[in-house]
């Protein structure tokens, strides 16, 4: 199984039991409070999600790891390009 077909199936199960709790589909009886707190269940966990994936990219670009060698070499190599252009006639 695949992991996309993991996370549909968990959603599917979540959203089924949401909708069972919130519609009562299975007659089955459930105090209001419950209900007035599982109708909204779904904004507030798409909340949750944006707020995770905002702290999540806000810590991996704080925690970005600068590669000095790689520039170095970088640098070196446009440098090298541009005296090889320079050579065939490109003026920069």
């Amino acid at each position: 199984m695949t992991k996309l077909l993991e996370w549909v199936f968990g959603v599917s199960v979540l959203g089924a039991a949401w909708a069972c709790v919130t519609f009562d589909l299975l007659s089955v009886s459930i105090p209001g409070a419950y209900r007035e707190v599982a109708w909204p269940l779904p904004l507030y966990l798409l909340v949750s999600l944006g707020c995770y994936s905002l702290a999540t990219v806000g810590y991996r670009l704080a925690t970005f790891n600068d590669c000095e060698d790689a520039a170095k070499e970088l640098q070196a190599q446009i440098k090298e390009a541009q005296e090889d252009l320079r050579k065939k006639g490109f003026k920069f």
